[in-house]
């Protein structure tokens, strides 16, 4: 299982990661997160949701719902989206 997945167990509650951020801690591309990240076949378990651009907006979800879905499940996590953006102060910088 690659590094980011495992990572995704690591955004606390009412935070998100960018894919900047979890390419960062990854050593590769935020395209390759993406791409990781829509390889999830866990999104209970590993919550993929948890991933955002680095401007807050929610992109791509390949679960059920798509974008509908993640934007609920974030919610549902205490985060408020402005205008189905997610606020900075809800970003979370792993440890170097």
């Amino acid at each position: 299982m690659h590094k980011a997945i495992l990572l995704l167990k690591k955004i606390p509650k009412g935070k998100v990661a960018t894919y900047k951020e979890m390419a960062r801690v990854c050593k590769t591309s935020p395209r390759a997160i993406g791409r990781i990240m829509g390889g999830n076949d866990h999104p209970i378990e590993y919550p993929c949701y948890k991933v955002v651009a680095s401007d807050g907006k929610l992109t791509g979800y390949s679960a059920p719902g798509g974008l509908i879905t993640k934007a609920k499940l974030l919610r549902k996590d205490g985060i408020n989206l402005q205008e189905g953006i997610v606020p900075s102060k809800y970003f979370h910088t792993f440890a170097s």
